[in-house]
């Protein structure tokens, strides 16, 4: 994997200068495209929207706020990002032009704690300077690993000087097109054991990786789509083993946890954004011997927004602290992750409905982002399955209390 050579980023911003560069960058030059193509990334453009966008923020000093400093990045906290990332998240093109898009920004985070030197010159360098894209490999159709990893069932069996991949992947988020995937394989034990699972890192073109199909869903902003990708006999050399043999569990919670809170930073940027519209809408459309926005029904649907908005900023930012202070923050990330999910679905649902028939047109965004964002209750674990976890925790501390 020989990326192409790119021109150093400018010098960054201190974090509240780096915020207005955001949004004026995300006004000017990335929600036009955005609403043009109505959140469609291919029909605006795919990888070569990509790679302009991207040129653009790096000359601002905007690309990978989050990577390490040393490979390209701004190298900003979780507390730092949440700003950035939401000011980004107006745009559903926006985590793409700042190079702060799933799967990437999490791979990024999970390449900078993990990867050995080389593998941070190999593959991370490239990954913060937007040179290439990536994909997270775990994902697998039932009867193995979704929303209960261990279930998981692509194995990786020790040959001289590697290991020989073989399995089935689906739903793998910007697998068409990436430069290497990580790979989440079981190097030991059997399906439904807690243990035994390994990451390892493989360019794209490696003889056996097959992106076999897109899988069509109803999100439409993702570049790269959600991929059915197999893995016959490729060979993995022990040089590109992520960490350790058999901890690969282990080491996914240093990428979940940030991870899931990044998709609240972007998604409540979008969800304002929504906000905004529909109460822009309502105080300029009279009916009713008035303004819309004068109406007790509606006034109570926006107050409801802005508490939830508020809310998700609150748990989020309680949770980046945490992050931030090296704690796992397994519960607070967990918390912030479900409410968000639901309460910005709620905001945006709201924004539809304020707008009425223009609400669920292309006319006005909030259809489009209505549309992106309602997987969210889904990935990165359901609702159903945080809220079990969320429950045990509690009930753990009770029966040691």
């Amino acid at each position: 994997m020989t990326p192409p050579t790119v021109p150093e980023q400018a010098e960054a911003a201190p974090p509240a200068s780096l915020v207005t560069g955001v949004e004026e960058f995300i006004a000017e030059h990335v929600l036009p495209v955005d609403d043009e193509h109505d959140g469609d990334i291919e029909a605006a453009g795919g990888e070569s929207l990509r790679i302009r966008l991207q040129a653009g923020a790096r000359e601002r000093g905007l690309l990978s706020p989050h990577g390490p400093e040393d490979l390209g990045g701004l190298g900003l906290g979780m507390v730092d990002r949440a700003p950035v990332f939401e000011a980004a998240g107006r745009s559903l093109f926006g985590a793409m032009a700042l190079n702060i898009n799933a799967p990437d920004e999490g791979n990024i985070h999970l390449l900078d704690h993990v990867a050995t030197a080389e593998q941070r010159e190999r593959y991370l360098r490239p990954l913060v300077r937007g040179e290439v894209r990536s994909a997270f490999a775990m994902t697998e159709p039932a009867p193995g690993a979704g929303s209960d990893p261990s279930l998981l069932t692509t194995t990786a069996t020790r040959v001289a000087g590697g290991w020989l991949v073989n399995g089935r992947k689906w739903f793998i988020t910007g697998a068409d097109g990436a430069g290497f995937f990580i790979i989440m394989a079981r190097t030991s034990g059997e399906p439904g054991d807690p243990g035994g699972a390994t990451m390892l890192l493989a360019p794209a073109d490696r003889a056996g990786i097959k992106v076999a199909r897109h899988i069509g869903t109803m999100d439409r902003s993702m570049l790269g789509g959600h991929c059915e990708v197999t893995f016959t006999d490729v060979v993995v050399p022990d040089t590109d083993v992520l960490g350790a043999v058999d901890e690969g569990f282990r080491y996914a919670q240093v990428r979940l946890g940030p991870a899931r809170m990044t998709h609240v930073m972007r998604w409540t940027g979008a969800a304002q954004r929504a906000h905004e519209v529909a109460i822009e809408h309502v105080a300029a459309r009279r009916a009713f011997s008035g303004r819309l926005a004068d109406l007790g029904m509606v006034q109570q649907l926006i107050a409801d927004s802005e508490i939830d908005l508020a809310a998700t900023r609150a748990l989020l930012l309680e949770a980046c602290r945490e992050l931030d202070e090296g704690g796992h923050a397994s519960a607070s990330t967990s918390i912030a992750k479900t409410f968000a999910s639901e309460a910005l679905n709620r905001v945006v649902d709201r924004a539809v409905q304020m707008c009425g028939a223009l609400g669920v047109s292309d006319e006005l965004p909030v259809a489009k982002i209505a549309r992106e964002l309602r997987p969210f209750r889904i990935y990165d674990g359901p609702s159903e399955v945080h809220r079990w976890a969320i429950a045990r925790r509690a009930i753990r501390r009770s029966a040691g209390s």
